[in-house]
């Protein structure tokens, strides 16, 4: 089965993506994207497919993908119906490479990241600590939630029980995925012309297809509905606007792209948990103890 490339869109006001899953099961979804995954499955027992690996795994399972590793996980739903938690950090390899060429306190990184063309799972003590910093990482701000990266990356480079998976540089990079190249141009597309009226039948025709096809496309593609995927980012917008301006809340609502301020504000407190006008007056605290 030929893997598909995935979309990955970093989270807001940050470099890489973090997210955090609880599903009553984990789908069999074969894929691969440009970016290493660090990938914390817990309270699931079932199989992890990573390159040419297949293995059985079970209670709290720590794995580093590298880029264009094809992977997936695959359970069946918890005989007690408790849901199962996935924590996955997903960091660009131009990026993170970057980092690590320009910082010499990072080249102790360098062997890791070379190995996780393979895929690398880990031991018990370093799984144990990446379950504490990634529940950290929950509620952190951006640059907190960056400093428990280093630090989980710190605590896996160190782990001399980790062990390569794949028999094989088993990767999909040079394999081209016409799919991934529509979906850019829609992207770009939004991300142009945000700040207007967005519809599906006119990015379905950047993409040439049909409408339903393409909302069942970009779903899959980006793990988010397209309302989703325009939603966060007008909101990440707004919330630059809040920061870094004195316009009023009405204008940046106008200037996002919402149609009236009442939606905004539910938009906003959905995605932020907290109004725009709270949201503000925290940074504004936050500049003034600082």
């Amino acid at each position: 089965m030929k893997p598909m490339c995935e979309k990955v869109i970093p989270s807001a006001n940050c470099s890489w993506r973090f997210v955090k899953y609880e599903l009553p099961n984990i789908d069999f979804n074969w894929h691969y994207h440009p970016e290493y995954e660090i990938c914390l499955t817990l309270n699931s027992e079932g199989l992890r497919y990573v390159g040419d690996n297949i293995e059985e795994y079970s209670g709290a399972d720590l794995v580093l993908v590298g880029p264009n590793m094809p992977h997936t996980w695959h359970t069946d739903e918890n005989d007690n119906g408790t849901k199962q938690t996935v924590y996955v950090a997903q960091i660009p390899k131009v990026w993170l490479d970057g980092l690590v060429a320009e910082h010499a306190e990072l080249n102790g990184l360098e062997s890791m990241l070379k190995l996780s063309s393979r895929g690398l799972f880990y031991g018990h003590q370093c799984t144990q600590s990446a379950i504490d910093l990634f529940v950290k990482m929950e509620h952190a701000d951006p640059f907190s939630r960056y400093v428990l990266l280093m630090n989980l990356l710190n605590i896996m480079s160190l782990d001399a029980q980790a062990k390569v998976l794949s028999s094989s540089f088993f990767t999909f990079g040079n394999k081209t995925d016409a799919g991934i190249d529509k979906l850019d141009r829609v992207i770009e597309f939004i991300y142009n012309n945000f700040d207007r009226s967005l519809y599906a039948d006119e990015l379905a025709s950047i993409a040439h297809m049909s409408t339903n096809h393409f909302h069942r496309f970009f779903k899959k593609r980006t793990e988010r509905t397209l309302t989703e995927f325009i939603n966060q980012l007008r909101i990440g917008k707004a919330c630059k606007l809040l920061i870094n301006s004195n316009h009023p809340i009405a204008v940046i609502s106008d200037k996002c792209g919402f149609n009236n301020i009442s939606n905004f504000n539910r938009q906003f407190l959905s995605i932020k948990g907290s109004t725009p006008s709270f949201f503000r007056k925290s940074i504004k605290i936050k500049h003034v103890l600082s």
